[in-house]
């Protein structure tokens, strides 16, 4: 098996107390700690804060229900093909829907996926936004609204949008490799 990153990676005696106690929380929530809260914690103070900012994003209460905001996640992945971010966030999908066939779905192509109006407004939105941020304009809000979006979920739905775009990037260009159990979780018999 590779390593989880192309850097090295510290181990928990090497990082900070507030890190380590982040580990273990996780670690205990998830029977594992990820491999992206250890391979970015090489860099404390950074690492410190693109948590802080995830954690608002994807796991504080916010204008999108955390299944949209996993959805986003996985399809933007998906188009700029992490696998770290793809197999972590599918996984997260099919813990919240129960449904395979979604996650594995949004991973491929979600155009193919049985989805709500809304829905599909989100993930038309996101892909856009994903492979082409220079047409991005104001009509491109209008499905948006239409399909029950007020402002505050518009505005969080493109910063989970671009928090992938960046997060994407960073785990490619540094090979962070997901982890074993992220293959399995919501899968029959887990």
């Amino acid at each position: 098996m590779p390593s989880l990153s192309f850097l090295p990676v510290p181990t928990e005696a090497e990082v900070t107390p507030e890190i380590a106690t982040l580990w273990r929380k996780a670690h205990g929530a998830l029977g594992f700690t990820p491999n992206v809260f250890r391979a970015q914690a090489l860099n404390p103070a950074q690492f410190w804060a693109w948590w802080k900012y995830y954690d608002l994003l994807m796991n504080k209460e916010g204008h999108l229900p955390p299944l949209e905001r996993e959805m986003v996640a996985t399809v933007v992945s998906s188009l700029n093909r992490c696998v770290y971010c793809l197999v972590s966030h599918a996984s997260a999908v099919r813990v919240l829907s129960g449904d395979v066939r979604l996650a594995d779905t949004l991973a491929i192509d979600y155009r193919q996926a049985d989805l709500t109006a809304r829905q599909r407004a989100i993930l038309d939105y996101a892909a856009h936004l994903t492979r082409h941020p220079d047409r991005a304009s104001r009509d491109d809000l209008t499905p948006l609204r239409d399909a029950g979006l007020d402002d505050h979920a518009i505005l969080e739905l493109t910063q989970v949008v671009g928090m992938f775009n960046a997060t994407n990037r960073i785990s490619s260009a540094l090979g962070f490799q997901p982890n074993e159990e992220y293959f399995h979780l919501g899968r029959t018999g887990q």
